[in-house]
């Protein structure tokens, strides 16, 4: 299974941000559409990521409060990114290693979604669920005379051997 998979199933809607907009806006963008990052735009182009753990340390560094920020002070300008092309193998290792829980999309310069580790967790439950139902029609449709042991003949008891 690839990244492509992915986007297909979860479809392509992306919510974006610009860098200059408050960090209210962000919080509110992200609470009315239950997500948990938001990709920064600027001018067309990918510029940084913001997550809920940017979100939750800002509100901790102010008490409780949220303050003033920006979307620019606080995204992540660092961020690994994939492409339509990745497995789905080579894109949980990534998120694994990297400790990431969102990924950009990424090909010739043009961002085509996030997948986030729960879209990956629900592809390979997919996955998984299809692998064992075909697991299960091919044993149900398993000949009933081919590799079987025939377990409805007698077997004779072994005999002590003679000295």
């Amino acid at each position: 299974m690839k990244v492509s998979d992915i986007l297909r199933v979860k479809g392509h809607v992306l919510f974006t941000i610009a860098p200059q907009a408050s960090l209210l806006q962000a919080v509110q963008t992200m609470a009315q559409h239950d997500i948990g990052s938001l990709v920064v735009m600027e001018h067309g182009k990918l510029v940084g990521l913001l997550t809920f753990a940017e979100v939750v340390a800002a509100v901790a560094e102010g008490n409780g409060v949220l303050g003033a920020h920006t979307v620019a002070e606080r995204m992540q300008t660092h961020y690994e990114v994939c492409g339509p092309d990745t497995t789905l193998d080579t894109l949980r290792r990534t998120m694994l290693d990297a400790g990431v829980r969102y990924i950009p999309v990424m090909q010739d310069g043009t961002l085509l979604g996030v997948i986030s580790f729960h879209d990956v967790a629900q592809a390979i439950v997919r996955e998984q669920d299809f692998e064992n139902q075909m697991l299960k029609a091919y044993i149900r449709d398993w000949p009933e005379d081919e590799g079987l042991p025939d377990t409805t003949a007698p077997v004779a008891a072994p005999t002590p051997a003679q000295h």
